[in-house]
């Protein structure tokens, strides 16, 4: 598939703050509701620097494998909180390059709007492929939020300078729950159902575990 390059990637922290300026007014929070093929990305590190970028293609109704691709890089981008997609958008983007089939939603580990500067790695991603995609962070990251109810599908916003920008989403019943927040193309309603149906026998999406299970494990 074809990723977009719309910016040279940044090498200090005024640009890639510059990047994210620039490009978060393209994104949509609007777009289908309906996906055939999702795609779940990770990256895994080995040691500081070093990353296997994972994308695993599911079919949507079946969640069986229809293609996978890693991708081995080097994270050249300083850890600064808040610009972390940078260490890891080369190799993800190399990942999506090597796809031969074309997704229609993408699953990151990661955030989108739920993020200081409202776009996180789920937006850029989005950006860059012109995809609708979805951020599942493990962990809250900005703003705030009440508990969930305990039962599977139960929500709460998540609120971060007066705006909505997440929801917290009980995927198990007594499970901690996760954090959705929209990327691009896509809106929060969609969003959470699309993760919620993804999730259905375990914490996280299946795209998303599936992702982490190759990244660790290239061979």
């Amino acid at each position: 598939m074809r990723v977009n390059q719309l910016h040279p990637w940044p090498t200090n922290v005024a640009e890639a703050e510059a990047v994210q300026d620039r490009l978060r007014g393209q994104v949509e929070l609007t777009g289908p509701d309906t996906f055939a093929l999702v795609a779940g990305l990770d990256v895994h590190y080995h040691g500081d620097d070093e990353v296997t970028a994972a994308v695993v293609v599911l079919d949507a109704e079946t969640l069986e494998p229809v293609e996978q691709v890693v991708a081995h890089g080097k994270a050249a981008f300083p850890y600064v909180p808040g610009l972390f997609a940078f260490r890891e958008l080369p190799a993800l983007v190399e990942a999506l390059e090597r796809l031969t089939v074309t997704p229609d939603l993408l699953v990151c580990d990661g955030y989108g709007l739920a993020h200081p500067r409202g776009f996180g790695l789920a937006c850029h991603l989005g950006v860059l492929t012109g995809l609708p995609s979805v951020g599942v962070g493990k962990t809250p990251f900005v703003g705030t939020h009440e508990p969930p109810g305990q039962e599977r599908g139960a929500w709460t916003p998540i609120v971060h300078e007066g705006a909505v920008v997440g929801r917290a989403l009980r995927t198990r019943r007594g499970v901690r729950p996760v954090y959705v927040s929209q990327g691009h193309r896509i809106s929060l309603g969609t969003a959470t159902g699309e993760v919620l149906r993804l999730a259905a026998r375990y914490r996280l999406p299946e795209p998303i575990r599936h992702a982490d299970h190759l990244a660790r494990h290239p061979s």
